[in-house]
């Protein structure tokens, strides 16, 4: 589905659900009281037993410390400041981060002529396609998006994974970092420093990528062995695999910031959730909400839509369905009770 037809599809669905949906209306504070929560909006305000936090996980770009270090000649951008090249001065442009925003702006970008620059650090690889079928398929066949949040050994690094390295296109193409290095985008390690207006990276690229590689290779076994057992083999290719990642020949371990080679540095280092409006004590050191399984450490306080919430699916919009039943169920009874 294209972005226009998900707004359709969601906007269709409040009809007929028959919700009394409030559109335009911003929610400036969340906080409880003897009854249950008082939420302040501005357009008014609404008082209720019992609130479920579905704002999401990707509110405000998660930007390191050392942005404060850059020289300020170079223009630095977020996901959500970026629209299109055109936008970006002439020269060269550093990006930092390669999940899924980082290496579709990295390929866009270089494609506008301009010399890019790749800082690699934690990611996860996947084919957009296997088999003869899209690798989002065999994640919900195989079952691995079903793994609940009680199954999961370290659930705590499970919620932050970083977002596989794929793109949508009509085509299905595969935008790894080969492909990338095929373009001409030079291939940096992850960033750790600034020092005398120079950018220090790590020089771990080779095991970055055979950790990726691993990952892959292993999750693709999920699926042959899945396909074996269940009969999935008939209706799919034969099993593959695919060339492990290239390590550059040379890379690079420091980049000077002010010779004038970089003019702009698109920050792709994820995003976290925004709660500032969010009055009530449920939130650890680090910022993240307190819950289990979307049972939030406050009674009648709920959350659905987050990564891992009760299953890897759970921050899709296909996955909200069966965390919702969950949720609700537990919801019922509180209020019952």
């Amino acid at each position: 589905m294209t972005a226009a037809e998900v707004v359709e599809f969601i906007a269709d669905f409040a009809v007929a659900a028959k919700a009394p949906v409030r559109i335009h209306t911003t929610v400036t504070s969340v906080r409880q009281t003897d009854g249950g929560y008082h939420v302040a909006t501005d357009q008014g305000d609404l008082g209720c037993r019992s609130v479920v936090l579905a704002s999401g996980a990707c509110n405000v770009p998660n930007v390191p410390a050392l942005r404060q270090s850059v020289p300020a000649s170079i223009t630095c951008l977020t996901p959500m400041d970026y629209r299109e090249p055109g936008q970006l001065s002439d020269g060269g442009v550093l990006v930092v981060g390669a999940s899924a925003t980082g290496v579709q702006l990295a390929d866009e970008i270089h494609r506008s002529g301009r010399p890019v620059t790749l800082s690699v650090g934690e990611h996860v690889r996947l084919p957009r396609t296997y088999r003869g079928r899209d690798i989002l398929w065999w994640m919900d066949a195989s079952g691995v998006w079903n793994e609940r949040y009680d199954e999961i050994d370290d659930l705590t690094r499970a919620r932050g994974l970083p977002s596989p390295q794929l793109v949508g296109t009509p085509e299905r193409m595969t935008l790894d970092l080969n492909a990338l290095t095929d373009a001409g985008v030079e291939l940096v390690g992850r960033w750790g420093a600034i020092r005398d207006g120079k950018a220090l990276f790590s020089g771990g690229l080779r095991n970055q990528f055979a950790l990726a590689d691993l990952k892959m290779n292993r999750l693709l076994e999920t699926f042959d062995e899945w396909a074996r057992d269940h009969g999935g083999a008939a209706d799919t290719q034969p099993p593959e695999r695919f060339e492990a990642t290239r390590v550059p020949a040379s890379s690079r371990l420091e980049l000077d910031l002010t010779s004038g080679k970089i003019s702009t540095i698109v920050w792709a280092t994820g995003f976290r959730p925004d709660y500032s409006w969010l009055d009530v004590p449920v939130l650890d050191r680090k910022g993240r909400l307190r819950h289990d399984g979307g049972v939030v450490d406050a009674p009648g306080l709920y959350a659905i839509g987050l990564p891992v919430l009760r299953r890897r699916k759970s921050s899709f919009i296909h996955g909200a369905e069966d965390d919702a039943r969950d949720v609700i169920e537990h919801l019922a009874g509180y209020l019952a009770g």
